[in-house]
């Protein structure tokens, strides 16, 4: 194992940290995908919207290698992960939130055998999670591993969490409780699974309905998306939303509690919710005659067993595919969809407010702050918008590689990380 430490890695102070509390601060760290609290939502106040050459640019690092996750931050520490184009290499990276110096570069695990993956994706695209002394790194199928943030010792690692992901990993772990969650759906294992985050034991596991998933296609099974934890009358619920199904656990006991069951294939969205409802996409729909079409789902999440004829408040058709998470805010989801089509939609009604067409894709999740919304494509662009219920693109500006990679907003601060560099954008 090669391990690269900086000989003083700064001072851990306490940050208490509840993955199922709404009200929890997510202007100081950014512990998972889409941040602390799973919504892609800052409440720092003066992050710069406008960029170009060296104008509030902090600083920028070389990232060796290729990996789509997004960075997190848990005190002065940035971690995120990395591998070869190859993927017989993967590396867990921990930089200097200050500077941008590289503390530690990890090779946390080498393959054996590495199977493929699509075109599009990267071997290192789930995002790491992050809590007081410990961070987890997870590559799919090729392994999950716990390490102590303050040297890079290994805690415990696991390698034997088997998934043919058929087109690379991409769902990101969450942390809830002492529970450690991963959402594992392939072409032949289909399952949700809690481990112990001091050990890396399984205190769960839970197969998606094989009534369900049997009659598919075995490409029809697979799904990339990051569980969301909701509380629903004073109790968590976790919203995992597969290939076939979208199905609400309790997180303690990975016990169902609701399901709607809707499409095949490839759903990569994460769930997203605000004000006690619950939003997801669908996978594939495959009408008798017509093109697939993928639907957003709007759903009242206090049912139990299949909601889909009793708790559903609106329902939309979009395009399929589709990469990015929305931002839901203030009653408002904002959303690029997978035809580069920008827009804003009423939550409550399901009716679409606007709409812009933009160039590019967009399949890197936006997120919001002090009134704006971040939205990054693979071209390197990132266009700000002003929120609000007509459309007013305030900024738009490019940044050098491709943006696969959520943005973290913390601090006054965005870490956009692109093919090529980890930015730190401020004022």
């Amino acid at each position: 194992m090669k391990t690269i430490i900086k000989d003083s890695l700064g001072i851990i102070i306490v940050f208490l940290f509840a993955i199922n509390n709404p009200a929890i601060s997510q202007d100081n760290n950014w512990t998972h995908y889409r941040g602390s609290n799973l919504d892609g939502i800052s409440n720092v106040e003066n992050v710069p919207i406008k960029w170009e050459g060296d104008s509030n640019i902090v600083w920028k690092t070389d990232i060796h290698g290729k990996g789509w996750s997004s960075p997190i931050v848990f005190d002065d520490q940035i971690w995120l992960t990395t591998a070869t184009e190859e993927g017989d290499e993967l590396y867990a990276i921990c930089l200097d939130f200050k500077t941008g110096e590289v503390l530690m570069d990890i090779n946390v695990f080498s393959p054996d055998s590495v199977y493929r993956k699509h075109a599009v994706n990267s071997y290192a695209t789930p995002t790491p999670c992050i809590e007081k002394d410990f961070v987890y790194i997870h590559f799919g199928r090729y392994g999950t591993t716990c390490l102590n943030t303050a040297d890079g010792s290994t805690v415990w690692k696991r390698t034997d969490l088997e998934c043919e992901h058929i087109q690379g990993p991409g769902s990101s772990p969450i942390i809830y409780k002492e529970l450690l969650i991963l959402h594992l759906e392939g072409i032949d294992v289909q399952y949700i699974i809690a481990l112990d985050k001091s050990n890396g034991k399984t205190v769960w596991r839970t197969e998606r309905p094989k009534k369900i998933y049997d009659p598919l296609e075995p490409i029809g099974k697979k799904a990339y998306i990051t569980p969301l934890i909701v509380n629903v009358d004073g109790k968590d619920q976790l919203i995992s939303n597969g290939a076939a199904v979208c199905i609400a656990y309790e997180p303690d006991t990975g016990k169902e509690i609701w399901r709607f069951v809707k499409g095949v294939d490839s759903t990569i969205a994460m769930p997203f919710s605000e004000d006690g409802i619950v939003y997801f996409y669908t996978g594939f729909n495959v009408p008798d005659e017509g093109s697939k079409y993928a639907e957003l789902i709007a759903v009242d999440p206090t049912g139990h067993g299949d909601v889909g004829l009793t708790n559903i408040l609106w329902r939309i058709e979009t395009p399929v595919l589709q990469l990015l998470t929305p931002v839901i805010k203030d009653g408002l989801i904002y959303t690029i969809d997978s035809k580069s089509r920008m827009m804003c939609i009423d939550a409550k009604t399901g009716q679409t407010l606007w709409s812009e067409r933009v160039k590019g894709k967009y399949n890197s999740s936006p997120v919001y702050a002090s009134g704006h919304l971040y939205f990054s494509s693979t071209r390197g662009d990132v266009i700000v918008i002003k929120e609000g219920r007509e459309a007013n693109i305030v900024a738009e500006n490019k940044l050098e590689g491709e943006i696969w990679a959520t943005p973290a907003i913390l601090r006054n601060s965005l870490l956009i990380r692109t093919s090529k560099y980890l930015y730190k954008i401020g004022e």
